[in-house]
């Protein structure tokens, strides 16, 4: 990336620079290196963007969906375009390699693709003669202004699951990026100033806590999307819907995979690898624990900790390398002392990430991929989300104990089992309680028409992110009961 990135806001159709001096730099985690400085907009700024969103909602929910979508077909094409560029992008301020960054880019495209179908999905329905000479019909009409308060794990991604079905449905958007990994949003926002959507109908501001609250209390935003860990989430749920709106957040996890005695552990391993230290273990499906059953114990073990051995760790661009840094010093130093406190607890530690330095890339913010063995179930290490390449090992002996752990968390986000037994699986499906569920599957990431579910203090709120939820989000139900009598309409 030649020079640094100038950072704006985006409000009402033009790019403003904020006016607030509280700034901070935006650092590539792999390299140490200043990629741009985003200002901390003001709480002004947040109540001009909410404004301009305002301003233009009544004309946009007047767009018939069928027009809408067409903004939406233009920016779809254009992230085509633009994929590569995308992903280096999310890659350099992100830390992820450049094969999970395109991942991440063909996720938030697919979104904008389902959305594309609101002029369907949107329908409502009716009833002729529910009582003599009376219909009855429900429609859906767009919420008003929304938001997504989005986290720096996903910078491109997250925004999507809710935003193009946020628009096709006729509201207008405030997004506010995690002010870590800005970036992405200005060159995706450049996409969407291209794609020709009216003024105010997408706006972008960057900043921080203020704009947050700013957000939250602002009696024109109507619904509030949010994504992170589990005290911000419970945060942002209890002040927005104090305020009276609609709230879908998305919180922390502890994610537990499965090993039966059955499985084809060489399989599993490989796949609890990626799971695990895909990603640096920065995303919110990430397998954290692992619980072997029975005589799955042993080789599990010794599979396991020569995948985390063999992981090659560096700069993303490098096609050879298998895993990133995590997204900051701060970061990096938390996950070491977890470590740390897990070796305190007991565990023995069979792959230690700590120190890890990079040749070529002394500055950056690296941890080898850590395998922690025999972890106690109930200590901190075991029921804390770490955020970061680190997985520890859980053993018992049937998988009713299994489930038990499973269920046993605050947390559920995603749980996997890994069998050949069908009846196994159905009982592990059936009984465990986690929103996302993967059977032989290591990251049980929905597609873009499935909602991303979540369960106990991984969400806070009723419906969820994608797909249908999204619809059912970003719409309101409006019930009509109508009567004609002849002689009104006699002389016509």
């Amino acid at each position: 990336m030649k020079g640094k990135m100038d950072i704006l806001n985006y409000i009402g159709g033009k790019w403003l620079p904020s006016k607030s001096a509280d700034m901070q730099d935006v650092i590539n985690p792999a390299t140490g290196e200043v990629l741009g400085q985003v200002r901390l907009s003001t709480a002004e700024e947040v109540k001009n963007t909410v404004d301009a969103a305002a301003g233009a909602l009544p004309s946009w929910r007047r767009t018939p969906a069928t027009e809408r979508v067409q903004h939406l077909f233009k920016l779809k094409n254009l992230l085509e375009d633009h994929f590569e560029d995308l992903s280096r992008m999310i890659t350099m301020e992100c830390g992820k390699t450049l094969e999970e960054a395109r991942g991440e880019t063909r996720r938030l495209i697919e979104n904008v693709e389902s959305a594309c179908g609101i002029p369907q999905l949107m329908q409502g329905y009716n009833s002729e003669d529910i009582a003599r000479g009376i219909d009855e019909s429900m429609i859906r009409q767009p919420v008003g202004v929304c938001a997504v308060i989005a986290p720096f794990n996903f910078p491109g991604m997250v925004p999507f699951w809710f935003l193009p079905y946020a628009v096709a449905c006729g509201n207008t958007y405030v997004v506010k990026p995690s002010e870590k990994v800005p970036c992405t949003l200005q060159k995706i926002f450049g996409l969407i100033e291209q794609a020709g959507f009216p003024p105010g109908v997408l706006n972008l501001v960057n900043g921080a806590k203020e704009v947050v609250d700013g957000l939250l209390d602002n009696p024109a935003v109507r619904a509030v999307s949010f994504v992170g860990s589990t005290p911000v989430a419970q945060y942002v749920y209890s002040r927005a819907t104090a305020a009276g709106k609609r709230a879908q957040c998305q919180g922390g996890a502890k994610n537990p995979l499965v090993i039966m005695p059955d499985a084809d552990i060489d399989m599993a391993a490989r796949i609890t690898a990626d799971s695990a230290f895909g990603c640096a273990g920065q995303r919110c499906l990430a397998g954290s624990l692992v619980i072997t059953v029975g005589e799955a114990k042993g080789p599990f073990t010794k599979a396991i900790a020569e995948a985390a051995e063999m992981r090659v760790v560096g700069y993303g661009l490098d096609e050879k390398v298998q895993m990133g840094p995590v997204i900051t010093q701060q970061s990096k130093a938390r996950i070491e002392h977890f470590i740390g406190q897990g070796e305190k607890e007991g565990a023995r530690v069979l792959t230690d990430g700590r120190g890890t330095v990079i040749k070529g890339y002394e500055h950056g913010s690296f941890v080898r991929p850590t395998v922690l063995d025999g972890l106690p179930p109930k200590g901190e290490v075991a029921t804390t989300e770490i955020f970061g390449p680190v997985l520890g090992l859980i053993h018992v002996e049937s998988l009713d104990q299994a489930i038990e752990l499973v269920n046993d968390s605050r947390y559920g986000n995603m749980a996997c089992i890994f069998t050949g037994s069908g009846a196994a699986a159905r009982k592990f499906r059936y009984e465990a309680e986690v929103g996302n569920m993967g059977i032989n599957i290591g990251i049980a990431a929905p597609m873009a028409f499935f909602p991303f579910s979540g369960w106990k203090d991984s969400f806070f709120g009723d419906l969820h992110g994608q797909s249908l939820d999204a619809l059912e989000f970003f719409t309101q139900k409006k019930v009509v009961a109508e009567r004609w009598p002849k002689e009104w309409t006699r002389k016509f």
